[in-house]
């Protein structure tokens, strides 16, 4: 066979697969070396220093809009009746006394019209006694009067008659007669006086009477007339027909509940009703600045006040919430809606010269909260309270100074045991 000649001027390929191995295996060594040189832990690691900061808080929660107290009305009817008009309908922006609905009236106009015939009989008896017991007593007070001016004369004779008689002027007849007469007088001035007293208290009776039935009717006819009032239904507020449940042609029954014709809602008097946990409501106060979105709009933000806080729990998913009313400081740029969605952020009152480390340099154990310190260039376990939390930083209250070296993250840090 022929042999294949190498020529002189071709070279030789290095074997770069072995030099690569040696490298690796050097490196491994070196790698090993220095970690049993350590004890097993790492050397470097990342510290941050203990700062004060101003905290600007704020408190996140999901709230919806709601009516205010008096912004939500369902008008309804207070008689039973036939609805003969209803002039509203959904979407219907209303004024307040604006005529809503009326009902048949052809009965309350006939019960109001004989009202008022009951009131003008009762005033026009009340007017004849007024006119009529005057003139009535007045007689009876001349015929009292003549009977006194008889009595007074009958008794002048008879004490005359009895002067005479002791002087045997006169007979025992005509004193007997004198006396007679006298005492005949006597007791019709004594029947009229009675009379005269009796008149003068039935008059007084009467006219009493007579009033109280005059006032009767004209409460009757009041009831009668505000029963009338009834038929027509007004707009108690200016607002927007939200829902209509009555229609023209029903009959409408009064129950134990009043029936609803419509419901209006005022969209300027609305509010926010958020929902805030019991971590955050103790920070919660009256007054607080807040803004709020909506899903509808999240691009906008609308400024508020908290205004209320609700004094009652609601528990959701097992979680105490705390109803937290938002107020609009000025009208909103867009048209608020019950029931939307609002996403609210509540301003605490800034905080200066708060001592503060990331939230990641903290930990919990056993229910102790502590951090890695820096002495003698080894991270030594500190127990620390901690206050509020913003954004990625936690307040210490109690542990720390400022200008302490702590370990920014515990997984630098494994300590030994």
């Amino acid at each position: 066979m022929d042999k294949i000649e190498s020529k002189p001027w071709q070279a030789q390929k290095p074997n770069y697969k072995s030099t690569y191995l040696t490298i690796l295996v050097c490196a491994l060594g070196i790698g090993l070396l220095y970690c049993c040189s350590s004890g097993g832990k790492k050397a470097k690691y990342r510290t941050i220093q203990v700062t004060k900061q101003k905290f600007s808080l704020s408190v996140t929660a999901l709230g919806m809009v709601k009516p205010q107290v008096g912004a939500e009305v369902r008008l309804g009817s207070r008689i039973p009746g036939k609805v003969e008009h209803l002039h509203a309908n959904i979407g219907d922006l209303v004024k307040k006394g604006q005529i809503i609905a009326e009902l048949e009236k052809d009965e309350l106009k006939a019960v109001v019209e004989k009202g008022k015939a009951e009131l003008s009989k009762a005033l026009i008896n009340l007017t004849a006694l007024e006119n009529l017991g005057p003139i009535e007593i007045e007689k009876a007070e001349a015929e009292c009067g003549r009977l006194k001016a008889i009595h007074d004369l009958d008794a002048k004779e008879h004490e005359r008659q009895s002067i005479l008689f002791k002087e045997n002027l006169t007979s025992q007849q005509k004193l007997d007669q004198a006396k007679e007469e006298f005492l005949v007088a006597k007791k019709e001035l004594e029947t009229s006086s009675k009379m005269l007293e009796l008149e003068r208290k039935k008059f007084k009776e009467d006219l009493k009477q007579l009033k109280a039935e005059v006032k009767s009717a004209r409460a009757a006819l009041r009831i009668t007339e505000v029963e009338l009032s009834y038929a027509t239904l007004r707009a108690p507020i200016s607002g927007i027909i939200a829902s209509v449940s009555t229609q023209e042609g029903e009959t409408v029954a009064v129950g134990l509940s009043v029936p609803t014709f419509v419901t209006i809602i005022d969209l300027d008097r609305l509010q926010i009703e958020t929902y805030v946990d019991e971590v955050d409501i103790g920070k919660i106060k009256i007054g607080q600045k807040a803004t709020f979105t909506l899903e509808a709009f999240p691009s906008i933000d609308i400024e508020g006040e908290v205004v209320a806080i609700f004094p009652k729990a609601i528990l959701k998913e097992n979680v105490v919430f705390y109803d937290v009313v938002v107020k609009c400081l000025k009208s909103p740029p867009v048209i608020l809606r019950p029931e939307m969605t609002a996403n609210v952020s509540i301003f605490l009152k800034p905080r200066e010269d708060v001592l503060v480390v990331p939230a990641r340099s903290v930990k919990k154990a056993g229910g102790i909260n502590y951090v890695y310190v820096i002495k003698d260039k080894k991270p030594v376990r500190r127990e620390v309270r901690i206050g509020w939390k913003q954004g990625r930083f936690l307040e210490i209250i109690e542990g720390l100074d400022e200008g302490d070296e702590v370990l920014e993250d515990h997984s630098d840090w494994e300590e030994e045991e």
